[in-house]
């Protein structure tokens, strides 16, 4: 996404002279969670069990807010969903998609227009250095019609479409990477964890969403081959012993965004933060308090390396 995101203000849940309560509800502690919600500073904030959705903890979890790159979720869950995919079938990177990039000061996978990558690839390319020029090859792609923007619009069309079929109510999509032309790109922490929960349910994404790293050889428009390597911008990942993904998003009008998951043993927790400054703390915290356990505080953040993505 792009990276003119100044900071964010923290925001704390308290209860107003008035006696208005904000809507921070985490709720009743398991035997295996720990036994004081953690405050967070983000704006929305929500954890769930990923084996049968039930909540687990709840901050402004039904309000509306700009989702950033966590978007790229449903993209490649639309993709992933598709009948009779073949994750190996062979796209041609366009000069266009690069174009757009630039236009967006996007984050990138750096695609090289005229190479010749697979499905399965561009998914790595979209997920991990969150490439929007991958994000939208797989729209181009994945669309129906005669035109680019055609097919592109199919594509968000499809998005919607899943999002009505997953019984959210609050979320809606204008782009297949989070850069919203309209404003209308938006979801609420409770349905956005939703959103993950069915991405996750599906074997390639859980692949894709856990992995630190991911190397792709490509045919060059000589014949020749090229290599990329991507760094998986989720920071949480090689941090926080058990996590297992998602996805983070960062741009101006929805600040720093982060879909996260962990398994430990036989419990997988599934989490999101939006608008939050310390939202790699505030996961490791909400995903103690998921577990019943006290690392948050002595965790330390895989290091992407020098001219990595950033998101």
């Amino acid at each position: 996404m792009k990276y003119s995101f100044t900071g964010v203000r923290r925001a704390a849940a308290v209860t107003l002279a008035s006696g208005v309560l904000l809507t921070v509800s985490p709720m009743a502690a398991s035997p295996a969670q720990a036994a004081t919600a953690p405050t967070v500073s983000a704006s929305g904030a929500y954890l769930m069990l990923g084996s049968n959705g039930t909540p687990l903890y709840s901050k402004y979890a039904d309000t509306r807010r700009q989702m950033a790159s966590t978007t790229k979720i449903m993209t490649a869950a639309v993709v992933l969903s598709t009948p009779g995919l073949d994750l190996n079938r062979k796209v041609t990177s366009k000069q266009a998609y690069r174009d757009y990039v630039t236009a967006k000061a996007a984050s990138t996978a750096d695609l090289r227009s005229g190479d010749v990558l697979t499905v399965r690839q561009l998914l790595y390319a979209t997920m991990l250095p969150s490439g929007c020029d991958a994000a939208m090859a797989l729209a181009d792609t994945f669309g129906t019609g005669t035109t680019r923007t055609a097919r592109v619009q199919s594509f968000i069309a499809k998005m919607n479409t899943k999002a009505t079929e997953l019984g959210l109510k609050n979320t809606k999509f204008d782009s297949f990477d989070g850069n919203s032309t309209t404003g209308n790109n938006y979801t609420t922490p409770r349905e956005l964890a939703k959103v993950a929960r069915y991405a996750m349910a599906n074997v390639n994404f859980r692949a894709i969403a856990k992995a630190t790293s991911y190397k792709a050889s490509a045919t060059t428009s000589t014949g020749g081959t090229r290599t990329y390597t991507w760094y998986n911008t989720n920071q949480l990942l090689g941090s926080y012993s058990g996590a297992n993904g998602i996805k983070t998003g960062t741009n101006t009008p929805a600040g720093p965004c982060l879909v996260f998951a962990a398994t430990r043993g036989d419990k997988t927790l599934i989490g999101v933060i939006l608008n939050d400054s310390y939202r790699y703390t505030d996961a490791a915290k909400l995903l103690d308090y998921g577990f019943g356990t006290t690392t948050a505080g002595t965790m330390q953040l895989r290091k992407l390396p020098q001219g990595a993505q950033r998101d």
